[in-house]
């Protein structure tokens, strides 16, 4: 059990001197890193959730919650190699499921709507990157090797392999290749496109006079 601990300890700093170029030793890790001491904090409560001990589980998360500014609900299953790269105003609901290797930063929702019960949160694939800010609300999927851009919203599912952006959130990449891209030399003239509209109302107007008339 203790050797365990301690195995994953050092695969969870490992992860954050890997991904974050400004970690400059593990100690600094380990001791000033707030991703990681909600992650470790989390890990605990989620034990206790496990075994029916609601309220310690509670209560470990939310001692590191107002610690760290981020704020993991006991309940939520998370995997190996989690990183939370600055991680103030991070927000994972009860039912959300994070895989393996997963970065995620600052001011990210995994949340829910309000509208469903039971599974209420999103579920997370494998390599994901979620960007500051974005939120990903609902009860559905978001593929392995997905990229969600900072600010994002993103409240349906997203494939594997894609990046999306925008709110709500689009894919705007599938396996690296652009989806839809938008043609900025030949976008149509909202203003030609009216004009042409009218001429064509005129025309059509100066032939049924002309009709009338003969």
């Amino acid at each position: 059990m203790i050797g365990k601990y301690f195995s994953q300890l050092k695969e969870d700093v490992a992860c954050v001197r890997e991904r974050d170029p400004a970690a400059t030793s593990a100690l600094e890790v380990l001791l000033l890193y707030p991703g990681l001491k909600a992650v470790r904090a989390h890990r605990k409560a989620h034990w206790f959730y496990q075994h029916d001990m609601h309220f310690i589980a509670r209560f470990i998360s939310q001692r590191a919650a107002r610690r760290t500014n981020i704020e993991i609900h006991p309940g939520a299953t998370i995997g190996k190699r989690f990183f939370i790269d600055h991680g103030t105003g991070v927000v994972i609901g009860e039912t959300a499921e994070i895989g393996d290797d997963v970065t995620i930063y600052q001011g990210v929702t995994l949340g829910g709507t309000g509208k469903d019960v039971g599974k209420r949160h999103p579920t997370v694939g494998d390599h994901v990157m979620i960007g500051a800010g974005a939120k990903v609300l609902g009860p559905f999927s978001i593929g392995d090797n997905v990229k969600i851009a900072a600010g994002s919203v993103v409240l349906n599912e997203i494939p594997e392999n894609c990046t999306a952006v925008g709110a709500p959130a689009q894919v705007v990449k599938r396996d690296g290749v652009r989806v839809d891209p938008l043609d900025q030399v030949h976008i149509p003239d909202p203003v030609a496109q009216e004009l042409e509209r009218l001429n064509q109302r005129i025309a059509a107007l100066e032939a049924a006079l002309a009709e009338k008339q003969s």
